[in-house]
């Protein structure tokens, strides 16, 4: 099947659009990693320039999900870094969506998965492991629930309560 553009899906879904079912996230994030388009179903985290639960998460199987980070937008510090994002590549991540700052770019950058965050940041968190794990979160704008799904491409990003068959 040949790929639908999250443009085309808005066009196709304006009734699930003008319900609430599907949203896009404001356009705040940058694109990194070779993965420029992904998608799957969300596991989200909440944490504050901490990013021991976003690591522990990385080191299960991903099964093509998607992980939601809200960071609370912090950008006095990077909550991702290089190795766990090889980790998450290696164990079956589609994508991560940072609330926040990432480090380790280049690294990043060579790794086959689709990361956005909102920029870059040499200092790292710390690792206590402070934070929920598969709550709400709210980030760019648009409420991010646990087991909906991410759209990704370059254009942006979609979220929808269900998985769209496109």
């Amino acid at each position: 099947m040949a790929f639908v553009t999250t443009a085309e899906v808005c066009d196709a879904n304006q009734e699930l659009i003008r319900s609430g079912q599907l949203r896009a996230l404001q356009p705040i994030f940058q694109i990194y990693g070779r993965r420029q388009i992904f998608s799957g179903p969300v596991v989200t985290v909440k944490v504050f320039e901490d990013n021991g639960l976003i690591r522990q998460f990385l080191e299960e199987k991903g099964n093509g999900r998607v992980l939601v980070v809200d960071g609370g937008g912090s950008q006095r510090c990077a909550i991702l870094g290089g190795n766990p994002v090889v980790q998450a590549q290696n164990n079956g991540w589609a994508g991560i969506i940072v609330n926040g700052c990432i480090r380790d770019v280049d690294e990043i950058n060579g790794c086959d998965i689709g990361v956005r965050s909102l920029a870059s940041h040499p200092i790292k968190a710390s690792k206590k492991g402070l934070g929920e794990q598969r709550v709400p979160v709210n980030i760019a704008g648009t409420r991010i629930c646990d087991g909906e799904w991410v759209y990704a491409d370059t254009d942006g990003i979609l979220v929808s309560q269900i998985e769209l068959s496109i």
